[in-house]
């Protein structure tokens, strides 16, 4: 019991469940589930959203912009509401670049960036006025050649492959041979090159890693990204006479998945960057600096659900077979860059019990004391197909809930929902 209530995600625990049933947005799993008709499917807390993204708005320094990274939930509704929450958003495609536009967000402050932009992507950026971070040589000649027939000038940024990577990061973006941007020894010859009758060259793009709870090493990927910042700033305006208007340092930050992850120490990189700014001041005089995020605003106010269809044991494992899994929710399978399969917080969504009838912390949390440990999974033909391995829940049956949290980042957009041609998941934002 006290294991299961440690690996609740802690942003979602005042939103827990009132009379044994979860709720998600003020609403109870078997209304969420009439609204959307079946399960399985993702549920997302508004209010949680507002309250992550103005807690760390009013913790960083005033001077840092913040932009949503669609790519980590690009739900319309979701995305909507970002639009009035942050001051910008990063595309990967011409779909989210549309659905970027759709929200009403300015275009000089959506941001395209990915290796592989065709020409039919390029060409659309361009004409909406979006930014491109240009990632090789080559994309910048695709950008000369299209703006010049649209005889319209380009915003870019050039997209830097730094010499160092982040330290403890989930996924490392720089350092060594990546296929992401230019090797940061290489952009003085771009920017000798740069084709400036066809392209506006408006900033930097740093990105170092992704999924980090290591403060100390962001901090150094910080540290060293403004160090670089400057240092091609200052070669910017001696090759091309421009003056950068913004400067990309990316994110990187993570959230706590399991049951041994500590939360972000956000207040020492805040702290951090007062400091930065304070000592880099040709970035923080004239530079817009953006931090990128997208998993650490929206993950925890998410979640993703489905039913028991069936309960079998087979040589002594109980398994509960569900009607959703690794088609829904690739990540939480373990199939999504994990080295070891390990287990998000999950639950039984119509077993908890409180001590009060309206709400609930931490210490008031319980669940009913018949527990049982079980397998839960998809209904796949495949053995992958898992969504917890070996934990310990409420007794559960058929029809009941199970509750995967952390589960608003790199769920839907990132599963292979067509796999086996199951059910299609709904999403919700309430």
């Amino acid at each position: 019991m006290e294991a299961l209530t440690n690996h609740l995600p802690t942003s979602l625990k005042d939103s827990l469940p009132i009379n044994g049933e979860l709720y998600v947005g003020n609403m109870p799993l078997n209304h969420i589930e009439k609204l959307v008709s079946h399960t399985p499917f993702y549920a997302y807390d508004r209010q949680l959203i507002i309250n992550k993204v103005t807690q760390l708005i009013t913790t960083l320094p005033k001077e840092i912009s913040l932009h949503y990274a669609i790519k980590a939930n690009p739900y319309p509704s979701l995305v909507q509401l970002m639009a009035t929450q942050v001051t910008g958003f990063d595309v990967a495609s011409k779909k989210e670049m549309l659905l970027a536009l759709q929200t009403g967000m300015a275009a000089k402050n959506i941001s395209f960036a990915g290796p592989g932009k065709t020409m039919q992507d390029i060409e659309a950026a361009i004409i909406a006025g979006v930014t491109l971070h240009v990632e090789s040589i080559g994309e910048i000649a695709k950008v000369k050649k299209i703006a010049e027939q649209l005889h319209i000038k380009a915003d870019i940024a050039i997209r830097v492959n730094p010499a160092f990577e982040l330290k403890s990061s989930g996924m490392k973006m720089s350092g060594g041979a990546k296929p992401f941007g230019i090797d940061e020894e290489q952009i003085a010859q771009v920017l000798m090159n740069l084709p400036l009758a066809q392209v506006n060259l408006r900033g930097f793009h740093i990105f170092a890693g992704s999924q980090n709870l290591n403060a100390n090493a962001i901090i150094c990927a910080q540290q060293q990204t403004f160090a670089l910042a400057e240092q091609l700033i200052t070669l910017t305006k001696k090759v091309t006479k421009l003056e950068i208007e913004y400067l990309n340092i990316g994110g990187g930050f993570g959230i706590p998945y399991f049951s041994n992850d500590n939360s972000l120490d956000i207040n020492a990189i805040a702290g951090n960057l007062q400091t930065l700014l304070q000592q880099y001041k040709t970035i923080s005089s004239n530079v817009e600096v953006i931090l990128e995020l997208g998993r650490y605003l929206v993950a925890e106010a998410g979640v993703y659900v489905c039913k028991i269809v069936d309960k079998k044991v087979s040589r002594g494992t109980t398994y509960l077979v569900c009607d959703g899994g690794l088609h829904h929710h690739l990540a939480n399978s373990g199939n999504f860059g994990q080295v070891i399969r390990k287990n998000y917080p999950v639950a039984i969504g119509n077993k908890f019990i409180t001590h009060k009838s309206n709400s609930i912390c931490s210490n008031e949390l319980k669940v009913q004391p018949a527990l049982e440990q079980v397998n839960i999974v998809g209904p796949l033909c495949t053995p992958l197909d898992i969504l917890a391995d070996k934990v310990k829940l409420p007794k559960a049956n058929v029809d009941d809930y199970v509750v995967v949290f952390q589960s608003g980042a790199y769920g839907a957009s990132a599963s292979p929902k067509d796999f086996l041609s199951q059910t299609q998941l709904s999403e919700i934002l309430l």
